[in-house]
C-alpha cells in the first residue's frame, strides 16, 4: 500500500471544489468497479486506514466505503495520472461495489439492450466466479460439476488439452490454436478452483519472476 508519509497529497491537483475523481479497479482482475470523488481529508483517511474513503457530493460529507454494507475496498495501490488531476485506486473489494448489488457500478451500456457485452479482459475473472459457484452448488448436468466430482479427471483433462495446444501450435490454424488454448485455460482454472486457489496467486508469481 502507498506510504501515507510522502507528499502525494500535495502533488494532486484538486478542482475548484477541492475534489479529484478516483476510479476504483479490482487489483486482481483489473475490472473497473466504480468512480467517486475524494478531497484531501478523504485521501488522507484512505491512506492511513488502508480502506477507501470518499467525499459525498450529495451529502457534503466524508464516507467510508462499506461502513454500512460491509463491502469495504482495501487499498492495494494508489496511482495518479499524468496531469495529477485524477486518481486510480487498485483495491481488493469485500463485496459488490455498487449500491444496487452489482459487482461494478458500470453494469449498463448505451448500446441497445442496456447490458454491456463481455470483453476479452473480463473473460478469466468472469469464468473464475462461475467456477467458484459451480464448485459450491454443483448443478447436475454441468461439465464443470463432473470435473469437480472427479479430481483425477481434472488432471487428465489438463494434460490432454496441453498436448492438443502443442500440436495445434505446430501446424494448425491461428483459430484452432486459440480454441485449444481456451480449453487449457478453462481446465486450468477448474484445477485451481478445485483447490480454492485464486488465479491471482499464479499471476503474483509471474510478477515475482519479472526481471
Amino acid at each position: 500500500m502507498t506510504d501515507p508519509t510522502d507528499d502525494l497529497a500535495e502533488t494532486i491537483r484538486y478542482d475548484a471544489d477541492g475534489l479529484v475523481p478516483c476510479v476504483m479497479q479490482d487489483a486482481d482482475s483489473g475490472e473497473v468497479l466504480t468512480l467517486a470523488y475524494v478531497n484531501a481529508e478523504a485521501l488522507e483517511l484512505t491512506r492511513k486506514s488502508g480502506q477507501m474513503h470518499f467525499w459525498s457530493r450529495s451529502r457534503g460529507e466524508i464516507w467510508h466505503k462499506g461502513a454500512t454494507s460491509g463491502n469495504v475496498q482495501r487499498l492495494v495501490q494508489l496511482r495518479y495520472d499524468c496531469d495529477a488531476d485524477a486518481l486510480l485506486a487498485l483495491v481488493e473489494p469485500a463485496g459488490p461495489a455498487c449500491h444496487t448489488g452489482e459487482r461494478s457500478c458500470f453494469y449498463r451500456s448505451l448500446a441497445e439492450g442496456g447490458e454491456p457485452s463481455p470483453v476479452a479482459a473480463e473473460a478469466l475473472s468472469e469464468l473464475e466466479r462461475v467456477l467458484a459457484l459451480r464448485r459450491e452448488v454443483r448443478p447436475e448436468g454441468s461439465y464443470s460439476t463432473t470435473l469437480f466430482n472427479d479430481p483425477d479427471l481434472i488432471g487428465e483433462k489438463i494434460r490432454e488439452e496441453a498436448e492438443e495446444v502443442v500440436r495445434a501450435i505446430a501446424d494448425e490454424s491461428d483459430r484452432r490454436i486459440a480454441e485449444e488454448a481456451a480449453d487449457v485455460l478453462y481446465h486450468l482454472l477448474v484445477g485451481l478452483s478445485s483447490r480454492g486457489i485464486p488465479l491471482a496467486n499464479a499471476l503474483d508469481v509471474l510478477l515475482e519472476r519479472r526481471g
